[in-house]
């Protein structure tokens, strides 16, 4: 595992944080680590990469004890945490710069081809001249990206990667997430942007009042959730008792009675854990005699999942 807690706690005073998580974050992933704020995301973060101490439980990075082995680890980590902090008056290129040369382990003769690759790759080329106090807040965030980029990186650790860009920077971003996986990299993003996270990770954790509610790959994750029928038919009467039968009760609200003069009459049904497969649902319609003019099972999107499992909203749209 690139990521892996066990019994993970972080207690403040009286207050617990973090409650108990085993977190396993697969080598290569795009792990998604979900949560409204409060919900202890940040706290995880901060004692994954040794800049909090746990009260409780144990550590992994890379197969490596933190905070014990943070020396030989964090090279090999890179991180964008609680937004980026920059020399406001320095371009993005300076400020590079600055950051790289205080790393001891960074080459000197490669400094200026790394810095402008970094830059490069989050779309920042264009602006690499530009003094920092006039980036927008999307910028600023691609720019902390680029400089968690410098070293080449075997996991890589986003904290709100999505917070303040416009949908061009967005659009970055994920491709920039997508490429790195490709190339190997394990990215493990904290973000609150269910409709991003949908489209760009592999695997996810939820998190509620500082425990951990789920996680797991995305599918088996959506096929946890409820998944229903939706049937469009003239003959909702007859498709009905066939639901019915096969212990797929339509819903409240879903349309009943048949179509007058063959009007299309939608019906929604509940399908539980192990119930039908869909295509037997449309064997036995049609052999009754239901005329099927629309037939899909849609699973539970993440944002639904994420209510079922801790009763709280979620912002979608940042």
């Amino acid at each position: 595992m690139a990521i892996e807690t066990r019994g993970l706690s972080k207690r403040f005073g009286h207050q617990l944080a973090v409650d108990g998580i085993d977190l396993s974050v697969p080598h290569g992933s795009v792990f998604g680590f979900l949560g409204p704020n409060g919900c202890g995301k940040t706290t995880t973060i901060r004692m994954l990469l040794g800049l909090a101490s746990a009260s409780s439980g144990s550590i992994s990075l890379l197969g490596r004890s933190m905070p014990a082995d943070a020396a030989a680890v964090l090279p090999r980590v890179g991180a964008l945490v609680e937004g980026p902090a920059f020399y406001p008056f320095l371009s993005g290129t300076a400020n590079l710069h600055r950051f790289d040369s205080a790393n001891p382990r960074s080459s000197e003769a490669t400094r200026t081809r790394r810095v402008g690759e970094a830059l490069e790759r989050v779309g920042l080329a264009h602006a690499a001249g530009k003094k920092v106090r006039a980036y927008s807040l999307g910028m600023k965030q691609r720019l902390g990206i680029a400089n968690a980029l410098l070293a080449p990186r075997e996991l890589l650790v986003l904290d709100e990667p999505g917070n303040g860009l416009d949908p061009q920077g967005t659009r970055e971003v994920r491709h920039l997430v997508r490429s790195l996986a490709a190339d190997g990299t394990t990215v493990f993003v904290s973000s609150h942007l269910l409709a991003e996270v949908e489209q760009i990770c592999t695997h996810a954790a939820i998190m509620s009042a500082g425990a951990l509610v789920a996680q797991g790959p995305l599918e088996e994750l959506r096929r946890t959730g409820r998944a229903t029928l939706h049937l469009s038919t003239p003959d909702a009467g007859a498709a009905s008792d066939v639901l019915v039968r096969m212990g797929l009760a339509p819903l409240s609200g879903s349309g009943h009675g048949d179509g007058a003069d063959g009007a299309t009459v939608d019906l929604r049904a509940a399908v539980p854990d192990g119930g039908p497969e869909p295509e037997r649902v449309v064997a036995a319609l049609v052999g009754a005699g239901v005329r099927v003019r629309g037939f899909v099972v849609e699973r539970a999107s993440l944002e639904e999942l994420f209510v079922a499992l801790t009763g709280e909203g979620f912002d979608i749209a940042h």
